[in-house]
């Protein structure tokens, strides 16, 4: 099968990839207004994952979490080339940024950026099932209304 560059170069440096480990709280990227009170001066770190490896994809999130902000993400995937070269993406996108339960892009946008074959649209399914699962673990236990994201 034919990549596209976009795709190959994502799929070889996944710099994203790896998980998150809750004793590491660093914030070099952290603002005053995300750590205003001592109740949120700590992030969190929450996971989700979807799929199965059995079934040829799965893909887990780790994101650290602070007053409602990703501070960072990672990702582990077992995957085909454009599941990996995804979730890569979607690690890099959303780490800085106000956390929500839907992907930076939808999955038919990403299909197109990634040149993602028809035939292979439901692994794209599952990496947006896993972050959906790791931004509604962290909305839903640091008190925010997950759906109130959406």
């Amino acid at each position: 099968m034919s990549y596209s560059e976009l795709t190959r170069r994502y799929f070889e440096s996944a710099p994203h990839a790896g998980v998150l480990l809750r004793e590491d709280v660093s914030m070099p990227d952290a603002t005053a207004a995300d750590v205003c009170t001592p109740r949120v001066c700590t992030p969190l770190v929450f996971r989700g994952a979807a799929g199965n490896r059995d079934r040829g994809t799965w893909v887990q999130f780790d994101i650290r979490v602070a007053a409602r902000r990703c501070l960072d993400a990672r990702f582990l995937a077992f995957g085909c080339p454009h599941t990996i070269a995804v979730a890569e993406w979607v690690a890099e996108q959303a780490s800085g940024i106000a956390l929500c339960t839907h992907l930076p892009e939808p999955c038919t946008a990403l299909a197109l950026r990634f040149e993602v074959p028809t035939e292979k649209l439901g692994r794209l399914l599952i990496v947006e099932d896993a972050w959906h699962a790791a931004a509604t673990s962290a909305l839903t236990l640091s008190g925010g209304d997950p759906m109130s994201s959406i």
